[in-house]
């Protein structure tokens, strides 16, 4: 049988000239494997455009004949393949370019240690994502799905919040906004606004506020299988936004309703070293 395509996605704004991208794969055509390289390009350099609008085409064409992903950038490129490989369960390797790379597996200076994948050779780990849902007056105008993260946050104003689990009250504040992360996305924005670190293999669905004006308002752990709803208020008609895993932003009005539930699909990150998260951790937070 034919063996599938190896797939390098490189962020063109890290991998300058494709340098890592080139020695990563002159290491797995040396094992006999066809790789194949996926630019991650965007059409604007404007800083006054955020996000950047990726360009992902060339690797979803690839994708049904993927073995697997072999990132080369931050985790946000890691975000945008699993985004593109959710449906097809294809295992993704990150190589860190970036200033923290908590899902990366491999830093640039190590990436010899990739040989054994031509093999066959590693370890997956399933991360959780969430599905959501923007209601408004009683219609659904926006579905998307995660693997870090939803954030609702005011347009530079505050914004009122009610948060419920399975319909129950968990909280209600007004501040800058919230963010309903997954366990893998609780070492990025959550971790920013002062929620807590979860275990990346966990199953859990993390409530952090942003900037709350109460101090009551905490950050809520809460089983995975719980249906979370974020209403927006009425007292405060300031635009809003939602952005999902640091994506395109959809405004969001006064009594939108926004769903979030544990997805059906997830994303198997590759393990090719013995590297725990605790020492990803002290390593990225207390070391760097």
């Amino acid at each position: 049988m034919t063996k599938k395509k190896m797939i390098i996605f490189s962020n063109t704004e890290r991998d300058i000239n494709f340098e890592i991208a080139r020695k990563v794969a002159g290491i797995l055509r040396k094992k006999g494997r066809e790789t194949v390289l996926c630019p991650m390009l965007t059409g604007s350099y404007n800083a006054d455009v955020w996000p950047p609008d990726f360009d992902t085409s060339v690797l979803e064409k690839e994708l049904p004949l993927a073995e697997i992903i072999i990132t080369i950038g931050g985790d946000g490129t890691i975000l945008r393949a699993a985004r593109a490989a959710a449906g097809f369960g294809i295992p993704i390797l990150g190589i860190n370019m970036g200033s923290k790379g908590f899902m990366a597996e491999l830093e640039a200076d190590e990436i010899d240690l990739i040989s054994p994948i031509a093999d066959g050779r590693y370890k997956t780990e399933s991360r959780m994502m969430l599905d959501t849902a923007v209601i408004r007056n009683g219609e659904t105008v926006c579905r998307n799905f995660a693997l870090n993260d939803i954030v609702i946050k005011g347009d530079n104003k505050v914004i009122d919040l009610t948060l419920y689990g399975d319909e129950q009250r968990i909280t209600h504040f007004s501040g800058d906004g919230a963010v309903v992360s997954t366990p893998t996305g609780s070492t990025a924005y959550s971790m920013a606004a002062g929620g807590p670190i979860v275990e990346p293999s966990a199953h859990n669905i993390i409530i952090t506020p942003i900037c709350a004006h109460v101090f009551e308002a905490k950050s809520f752990v809460l089983v995975s299988y719980r249906r979370v709803t974020v209403e927006i208020g009425y007292k405060k008609h300031n635009p809003a936004y939602m952005s999902v895993d640091g994506g395109e932003h959809v405004d969001i009005q006064s009594g939108d309703i926004i769903k979030v539930h544990r997805s059906k699909m997830s994303t198997r990150l590759v393990h090719v070293t013995d590297r725990s998260f605790y020492q990803k951790v002290s390593e990225k937070l207390y070391n760097g």
